[in-house]
């Protein structure tokens, strides 16, 4: 493996995809508890202990998954629409993502409010959810990798991708 983690050559590209690896790294501390309580591999104190911390993990990661995709759909996505085109294509699906992941993850949050002694079987469903945005996230990020950020390459001046750069240069915690 080469010393370069980025695929993109463009900077802002390699902005947004460093906030994908940390985000991914967010995610795949709470999707371990998803698959646990999914599969009942915790005692009922334990998984009741663990629901709460999956509760405030995918909490967090809410706040930070929401200052990331302001950031896209604030500088990148409509710079990228002036190119491709904004109402049709790649561009309006990716939006489509966010809308939907942040649904999952606020319908989680809304079922799993309050002080509640969950049976095994209500926090594997209500954990639903979770995996749910789990698995569109994984998905969402690799389609942004591989078709949005190349196309920046392809239909880009270098003044605007300097521009976009500086954009998007703020912290998402």
């Amino acid at each position: 493996m080469s010393g370069n983690p980025f695929q993109s050559t463009v900077p802002a590209m390699r902005i947004l995809e460093n906030e994908h690896r940390y985000l991914s790294y967010l995610m795949n501390e709470w999707h371990t508890i998803v698959l646990n309580l999914q599969s009942f591999k915790y005692g009922i104190e334990q998984a009741r202990q663990e629901f709460t911390r999956l509760r405030q993990l995918i909490d967090a990661f809410k706040v930070t998954f929401e200052q990331h995709t302001k950031k896209e759909e604030r500088f990148f996505f409509p710079l990228l629409g002036k190119f491709i085109g904004y109402e049709q294509g790649p561009l309006v699906s990716i939006e489509h993502e966010h809308e939907e992941i942040t649904a999952y993850l606020e319908h989680f949050l809304y079922h799993s409010a309050g002080e509640h002694s969950y049976s095994f079987s209500e926090m594997s469903t209500i954990s639903r959810d979770a995996g749910e945005a789990f698995e569109i996230l994984t998905i969402h990020f690799v389609k942004e990798e591989s078709i949005l950020f190349p196309m920046t390459v392809q239909v880009m001046s270098e003044a605007d991708q300097h521009a976009l750069s500086q954009q998007l240069h703020t912290l998402i915690i």
